[in-house]
């Protein structure tokens, strides 16, 4: 069998993705001219390689951008490399509606760092979360197979707790705001248990300063509870001379401007 009939026979199944093994298997024959084959319709276009040995189909509507979407091979992927994820931070917000502007990158949550994966005009971004496999996510159907999502609440926190990744506390107030009506109240005060408590003080704030005052007062006696310090909203700024949030035990050191 050749390479290109190969991949016509897994797209006419409604499979869209290969590793390098499998290939060898079915198209027969030595590494090298294998490898040479599936080089061939790289160049055409067919198929493109996110990741060492990962191989996807390029359908027609999808060649200007040499790759498929993020959407529709990181689940695979994450399964090829054995490795637990849910798509997070303003890829998660997106999908429940609250993007302010598609980003960039598509972000996905991982236990470990990983460097971003580029494929064509495909860009996927690895965050690290140590302790990800504890937070509820949602999983959705997708034209090529499921995603794991995170969940609004999870989203939310995380935009507050990643900002750098999430274009900075101005947005982050932005996307939450919008976010802010596809949250429940107990099942952020859930998730802010399994959170650093930073978080949800920075949150808190926000909702706060968006006018989400319902979602504000029922985050506001766990962060009385639990918050033994003040916290700065920003990291990396300077903390003096700057008002402070009684509420939210929170040294405000940086402007919050979201965008009307």
């Amino acid at each position: 069998m050749r390479a290109r009939a190969y991949i016509e026979e897994l797209a006419s199944n409604g499979r869209h993705h290969f590793s390098s093994f499998e290939a060898f298997q079915a198209i027969g024959g030595s590494p090298a001219a294998v490898r040479a084959q599936l080089r061939r319709l790289k160049e055409q276009r067919l198929i493109a390689e996110p990741a060492r040995s990962f191989h996807v189909i390029v359908p027609p509507e999808y060649r200007r951008l040499r790759c498929l979407p993020a959407d529709q091979f990181i689940d695979q992927l994450m399964n090829f490399w054995g490795e637990p994820y849910y798509v997070g931070l303003l890829s998660a917000a997106e999908r429940h509606g609250a993007a302010h502007q598609r980003p960039q990158f598509y972000q996905v949550i991982v236990r470990k760092n990983r460097p971003t994966l580029s494929c064509g005009d495909v860009r996927v971004e690895f965050i690290a979360r140590g302790d990800m496999e504890k937070m509820p996510v949602a999983t959705v159907n997708t034209p090529k197979g499921v995603l794991r999502f995170a969940t609004p609440e999870v989203t939310a926190l995380e935009l507050v707790g990643y900002p750098n990744h999430s274009g900075g506390l101005s947005n982050v107030a932005t996307v939450v705001a919008e976010l802010a009506e596809h949250l429940d109240a107990g099942k952020l005060i859930e998730v802010a248990r399994l959170s650093p408590i930073s978080w949800s003080q920075r949150l808190g704030y926000v909702l706060e300063r968006v006018g989400h005052e319902d979602l504000s007062r029922a985050i506001e006696p766990f962060v009385q509870e639990q918050a033994k310090s003040y916290t700065p909203l920003r990291r990396a700024a300077a903390v003096s001379p700057a008002k402070r949030s009684a509420r939210w035990k929170l040294i405000v050191n940086a402007e919050v401007e979201p965008d009307a």
